[in-house]
């Protein structure tokens, strides 16, 4: 099987189930004998169509005289995935992607074949005719197709950012992120981690806000490394590191985190805390937590507490007894867009107000445990702000006994601002989207 049946496989499975792209490549290439240019032209193509599928629709729309909701699943992919390579990958001919596309047809869906080569053969024959309306014509279909995100999305951040950040921010969410992953300074320096993976051929950069993050090139299959498998490293977005060293939990103290998986920022706070004091790691799906578990065995950390609950709910038992409180809340993720494109597709501008409900109320519950002079941080992976500090003011109306903490000491001095709280772009900051609160409990 080569590639390009990986990618319809994959594409057809976050397409049916709205599996999360990284989820699904892993699930569908895992123990996959692939060399690592057709596991690299695999994820390319998968994140490719994903990014632009908007664009890649209007086009076929624009030839195929069958109607888009007709079109089998598979058979629409596989004309994406052709066109995806003739517009996108210069490495491979024309001729090349139209012929694979019919090859491929032909084993899903036999009579499309036609109608596949029929479509591709067109847009070489026609693509310099195919025009998207213009910037002047029509401001949000423009910025919709070209990048390829909802109109409803286009439009509220046009209204919320004007046009050139909103055009900065959908072309960055288009763009392939860099890998960053955390030093494990619990087993080693970042010196010496940087050193083991130049002597492994991975390229690593430097450049980075957060003191032990790096980014790392030239890697195909990370989990399969060694020092990966030796816990000398945890794959965590830059972004995310700085949620914390907001909170910065000391050695001795009693940590709960109630949305905690995957388990990044506990395995961070578990690091920076040298392995010592409490952290409990809460999530409300048991499978979720046994990704905690497991990173934490393979980091060497030990001072982690996994336990199935659910954050609507509050635990009597805990009542002002931490010292500090992660709320890393559920959110519309729009800050990871770069991440999992799929993202754009699968939200609905009628889902904020559902969403708030649930992180307000999760903040709420959490604000309870924690001890007076206590800490709260609250971080989302979005750039909404009905979200962010649309749901910390909500909050202080109803909670005077916290105060808002101004972080802005926690960073680095080139993301210091005006405002108390962080909040990432990828276009500013080259970074996920992402919004951090630090509140203190006074009474």
């Amino acid at each position: 099987m080569n590639a390009r049946k990986y990618a319809l496989n994959i594409l057809t499975d976050i397409e049916e189930n709205n599996a999360f792209s990284n989820i699904a490549i892993n699930k569908h290439l895992r123990g996959e004998k692939l060399s690592p240019i057709d596991r690299r032209l695999t994820t390319e193509i998968v994140y490719g169509v994903l990014e632009n599928k908007i664009y890649l629709d209007f086009i076929i729309s624009k030839l195929s005289k069958v109607k888009m909701k007709r079109i089998n699943i598979r058979v629409l992919n596989i004309l994406r995935i052709g066109l995806y390579q003739i517009i996108y990958l210069d490495k491979i001919p024309e001729f090349a992607a139209v012929n694979e596309s019919v090859k491929l047809v032909k084993k899903v869906e036999y009579k499309a074949s036609g109608f596949v080569n029929g479509i591709l053969r067109s847009f070489l024959r026609n693509k310099n005719n195919i025009k998207v309306p213009s910037l002047e014509e029509d401001k949000v279909t423009h910025l919709s197709i070209t990048y390829s995100h909802p109109k409803w999305m286009v439009k509220k951040w046009l209204k919320e950012f004007g046009q050139d950040f909103t055009m900065r921010l959908l072309k960055a969410n288009n763009e392939t992120p860099r890998l960053s992953i955390r030093t494990n300074t619990l087993k080693i320096s970042k010196k010496q981690l940087i050193g083991k993976l130049l002597n492994d051929g991975i390229e690593v950069y430097e450049d980075t806000y957060v003191d032990e993050a790096l980014y790392i090139r030239n890697l195909t299959n990370i989990e399969e490394l060694e020092l990966y498998k030796k816990g000398y490293f945890q794959i965590q977005d830059e972004s995310s590191m700085f949620v914390a060293h907001v909170l910065d939990p000391k050695p001795d103290e009693f940590v709960i985190d109630v949305c905690a998986a995957p388990g990044g920022k506990t395995t961070h706070m578990a690091q920076l805390m040298q392995n010592k004091g409490q952290i409990l790691a809460r999530d409300i799906y048991k499978h979720k937590l046994k990704l905690i578990k497991s990173n934490a065995l393979r980091l060497g950390i030990t001072n982690i507490k996994t336990e199935v609950f659910n954050a609507k709910e509050i635990d009597p038992n805990l009542l002002e007894k931490a010292d500090k409180v992660l709320v890393d809340a559920p959110c519309s993720g729009l800050g990871i867009i770069r991440r999992k494109p799929e993202l754009k597709y699968n939200k609905r501008p009628d889902d904020t107000k559902e969403i708030t409900k649930l992180q307000l109320e999760i903040l709420m519950n959490a604000s309870k445990y924690v001890k007076k002079d206590g800490i709260l941080v609250y971080s989302t992976c979005t750039i909404e702000k009905e979200e962010n500090i649309g749901i910390i003011e909500r909050f202080m109306k109803n909670n005077s006994n916290f105060e808002i903490l101004d972080i802005n000491d926690s960073l680095p001095l080139k993301l210091r601002r005006k405002e108390k709280t962080l909040q990432l772009y990828p276009h500013i900051h080259g970074t996920d989207g992402f919004f951090i609160c630090k509140l203190k409990k006074k009474v």
